[in-house]
């Protein structure tokens, strides 16, 4: 583990014996609303959404126990650098931020599922250039859209949550279009799944994990799938 990984988790020493809870459970204890108006399983081709929501671990922790996902990758985008590295996106002068590409099935689960997934469980959407122990504008709410629906359907769906003030603070989710992915290193894929007991896992991510399963049960997959090396 490098220098960067172990003092992102210097954190976890002070807060170790707080209750471990999601985002769910200590904020809402429910599921927010699906897009307005909903969006429907309709077959097609698989597609594409790419998603910022702080750590990547967690991100694609989660969304590796959904239904109609066939892979999700956890890399980095949104910066200035070619093929950056973990320790470089983690001095902040990229640009980059840590998110995971999440391939899907839209007979499945829909674009509008995975956004309602992220805002509920898998992000705190009103943190702004952090999440959790983590700063930094790595850390930042960012949804990369990767089609003009998807662009709409994401803007339409922070505004009607603004509107329903489902959150205390303001959504500082940006909604940007998608230039170039990086697939991080290997040594970060399906960490949460390798790394159950890594205490920053066990008091931040795994409580997310849980949230889906109680949030979505109809999307729940209880064997998470591993993303294969390329």
């Amino acid at each position: 583990m490098t220098t960067l990984e172990l003092s992102r988790r210097v954190f976890i020493t002070a807060a170790s014996a707080l209750p471990l809870v999601g985002l769910a459970t200590a904020a809402r204890a429910m599921r927010l609303p699906l897009p307005s108006p909903a969006i429907f399983p309709a077959p097609g081709a698989p597609q594409v959404a790419v998603l910022a929501g702080g750590c990547f671990w967690g991100v694609q922790g989660v969304f590796s126990h959904v239904k109609g996902v066939s892979k999700a990758v956890s890399g980095y985008t949104g910066g200035n650098l070619v093929n950056p590295t973990y320790e470089q996106v983690g001095t902040e002068t990229t640009g980059h931020a840590e998110a995971v590409q999440i391939t899907f099935d839209p007979a499945q689960v829909t674009y509008g599922d995975i956004l309602q997934i992220f805002f509920s469980v898998a992000t705190d959407p009103t943190q702004l250039n952090r999440q959790e122990p983590d700063e930094g504008p790595s850390y930042r709410n960012e949804i990369f859209y990767t089609s003009p629906d998807q662009k709409r359907i994401a803007a339409a769906y922070i505004a009607q949550l603004g509107r329903a003030r489902v959150f205390k603070s303001p959504i500082v989710t940006r909604v940007s279009a998608l230039k170039v992915f990086y697939r991080a290193e290997d040594r970060h894929q399906d960490f949460l799944l390798l790394n159950p007991t890594e205490p920053y896992i066990v008091r931040y991510d795994a409580p997310k994990v849980a949230d889906l399963k109680m949030s979505f049960p109809a999307l729940w997959r209880e064997t998470a799938i591993r993303t294969a090396k390329t």
